[in-house]
């Protein structure tokens, strides 16, 4: 009989766009999630928690940022042939959720969400296909009052995670305006607007010369390769250029620039008013140009967005991968979606939102050191005789009573130096050490890890004695004396 080939073991990997998360880093999500969520709830918001898998027809074509139905999510058919797909944001659940149980919801339904999304793109350098967001919408309100709000609860909640005014700007313009331009020039639906469309959408990258060429002839692009046209008249091409550079020292004077742009423009008129109508809201609540500006060249979505478009960048410097200084960029954006909720419901449903992401959030607070200290573990109780594990238990229960962070060492306690070494890879502040002769007497051992980490790198041996990261205490006091080291380690 042939010997059964032994399967090999598999590859402990993490597949590809994916990774891992620890300690300190789960912890550092968790605290701006908390501190997101309490502006949120502050505006009025109530939490959804909805399901990870939608199906895939209820996902649509409506990834803002894929031109091709249901691609770039995670898709498999079920055992009824139906196909389900991981959600790939959290706002087309959100229009499932509303027409589903809309006549159970307040009018307008104001929720905000939190939790990881999948994308199946390809991964690149801090771009992951699986990543957190948390949103907030407004549906059922055509109200410029709801899109006003969600620019000053983006001021709040940045000011609030950390990011000092200053340091950030919320960017707002509207698709309304544009699509005036587009009027304007006598851009119809077609392939031309819609290469005029994708064109735009790449001023950010080539700024004003670039989309110069691109709407016109075409231009050689970084790596010296031709990209064509679309062919516009530089008469043609004025008008988007002027919507794109309307941006004035003022909000009224940006105002008056977009009023010129659309000209006779109904629909680019209406764009403009609301601008105007969110400006004035701002004004009214304080909210001034260091924090929120209106913006034309903000765009977002193109064939997603109906209206107000949002965007907040971070305007502080960091160094690239080679050293060269570059802004930080976008963390957050949003806009006015009023034909999502239609897909579902056949009438049309306002609605308007935002889209944190915290990931990028949390990239920038590490970027300016606001964030990345050393984790702060538990404080551990040793084991010196086996025997006495009730009276270790005992102590780790006292702490933890007390709210102080504590664990005992579950390992083999015959080597004392391994749960020193222990301790010090759990970035442990103390440790509790006892052996029979501590408990008989009614003592204990405690050992400021901190503080012998900072003698031992810089302290001559008369500044040890002087200062002893190690002393006994009376049992009794030993809750008061650890937290005495927190404390004191926490400054």
């Amino acid at each position: 009989m042939a010997k059964q080939k032994k399967q090999p073991r598999p590859q402990a990997i993490t597949p590809k766009g994916f990774r891992d998360y620890f300690g300190a880093e789960v912890d550092e999500r968790k605290r701006m999630l908390d501190q997101i969520a309490t502006v949120y709830h502050r505006y009025g918001f109530d939490a959804l928690e909805s399901s990870a898998v939608e199906t895939v027809e209820a996902l649509g074509k409506f990834l803002p940022d894929v031109d091709r139905p249901n691609e770039g999510v995670f898709a498999w058919q079920d055992e009824d042939e139906s196909w389900l797909a991981l959600r790939y944001d959290l706002t087309a659940p959100l229009a499932r959720v509303y027409a589903q149980h809309r006549n159970d919801l307040p009018t307008p339904y104001r929720r905000y969400a939190m939790g990881p999304v999948w994308r199946d793109e390809k991964p690149g350098l801090g771009r992951f296909r699986q990543f957190y967001q948390c949103d907030a919408d407004t549906v059922g309100s055509a109200s410029m009052a709801a899109d006003a709000e969600i620019c000053a609860l983006l001021a709040d909640t940045l000011e609030t995670v950390g990011i000092p005014r200053g340091d950030y700007v919320v960017r707002v313009n509207n698709r309304k305006v544009l699509n005036g331009v587009l009027e304007v020039m006598g851009v119809d639906e077609g392939p031309t607007r819609d290469a005029v469309l994708r064109t735009i959408d790449k001023f950010d990258k080539v700024g004003e010369a670039g989309v110069r060429e691109l709407l016109g002839k075409g231009r050689l692009d970084a790596s010296g390769a031709y990209i064509d046209g679309v062919g516009l008249s530089d008469e043609k091409v004025e008008p988007v250029l002027a919507f794109l550079t309307s941006k004035g020292e003022t909000a009224d004077q940006t105002l008056e620039n977009l009023r010129a742009s659309v000209g006779d423009s109904a629909i680019g008129a209406q764009g403009v008013a609301e601008l105007d109508e969110i400006a004035t809201l701002l004004h009214a609540q304080g909210y001034g140009p260091d924090r929120i500006v209106i913006d034309p060249s903000v765009v977002r979505g193109l064939g997603y967005y109906t209206g107000p478009v949002f965007e907040v960048e971070l305007t502080f410097e960091i160094l690239d991968e080679k050293g060269r200084p570059r802004q930080f960029g976008s963390v957050a954006g949003g806009g006015r979606y009023d034909d999502l909720v239609k897909r579902f419901t056949g009438q049309a449903v306002p609605a308007t939102g935002v889209s944190i992401g915290v990931d990028r959030l949390l990239a920038a607070l590490h970027a300016k050191g606001r964030l990345g200290g050393k984790a702060v573990g538990p404080v551990v109780v040793t084991v010196m005789d086996k025997s006495r594990l009730a009276d270790y238990q005992a102590m780790v229960g006292e702490l933890r009573q007390a709210g102080i962070r504590a664990e005992i060492y579950l390992g083999n306690p015959k080597n004392f130096g391994n749960q020193l070494k222990y301790a010090d890879k759990r970035d442990s502040p103390v440790a509790i050490i006892a052996g029979s002769e501590e408990f008989d007497a009614g003592k204990v051992q405690i050992k400021d890890l901190v503080l012998g980490a900072k003698i031992a790198e810089s302290a001559t041996l008369e500044e040890w004695k002087e200062r002893p990261s190690q002393f006994e205490c009376d049992r009794a006091d030993l809750v008061a004396k650890v937290r005495e080291i927190i404390d004191a380690s926490d400054d």
